[in-house]
């Protein structure tokens, strides 16, 4: 998903909801978080701003389905660039494999997604109009529930879980290495969407995430 929805958004009977939410979806792929307001979203799925707003408490809470499906495309992303490079046999280097993919997967997910990328991240206030105040406590060792905005991070613990199960890496190892291997890679996405990083050609900013991937699969996993 991401790169390349166009055209206008229609809808069955009774799905609204459902079409509105595509069509922000389009806004934020377009121009990111800023894009996403209620009365365009109406505007191109043909219906009126009062029909729409019937559907949403507020801008909040069209911005909260927004950066779900977002999370959802940036976790589809990552596991799709797991399945672009053939298996290993040995459980181990498969572990490693898929952990070093799922990086390259975030990173090309920003840079190719800018817009919905943004989207996906964007903090919205507890006491913003419509946020769904679903607010569990997050301490960044787990996913405080199974809601599509943390579908991405599962992908990661999920990774790294089973890289503890081949015997990869340590069980010792293991807490706190989500954070980590996070921070690395998003980081390098903010240099290279909102940085000085920011414009480098395919090539440059490919080598470079290749190298900042294999450094933090060689730190976590020794």
């Amino acid at each position: 998903m991401a790169k390349g929805s166009g055209g206008k958004t229609g809808y069955h009977h009774g799905d609204l909801r459902n079409a509105l939410i595509g069509a922000a979806v389009e806004l934020a792929v377009e121009g990111g978080p800023e894009r996403v307001v209620l009365r365009e979203a109406a505007r191109r799925v043909g219906v009126s701003p009062t029909a729409a707003y019937r559907h949403f408490s507020g801008h909040g809470d069209l911005l909260w389905q927004v950066k779900a499906r977002g999370q959802q495309a940036l976790a589809a992303f990552m596991l799709e660039a797991v399945s672009e490079v053939p298996p290993l046999p040995d459980p181990g280097e498969e572990a490693e494999r898929r952990l070093a993919a799922i990086g390259r997967g975030y990173v090309r997910f920003a840079v190719e997604n800018p817009g919905l990328y943004r989207t996906a991240f964007r903090r919205i206030p507890a006491d913003a109009p419509g946020a769904d105040g679903v607010r569990a406590a997050f301490t960044g060792s787990a996913p405080p529930g199974d809601e599509p905005r943390y579908s991405a991070f599962r992908v990661l613990t999920d990774t790294l879980d089973a890289a503890v199960a081949a015997g990869r890496m340590p069980p010792a190892a293991r807490p706190g290495a989500e954070i980590a291997a996070w921070a690395a890679v998003h980081g390098l996405a903010q240099l290279l969407l909102d940085g000085p990083l920011a414009g480098l050609p395919a090539g440059q900013w490919e080598a470079l995430t290749d190298r900042t991937v294999r450094m933090v699969v060689a730190g976590l996993l020794g």
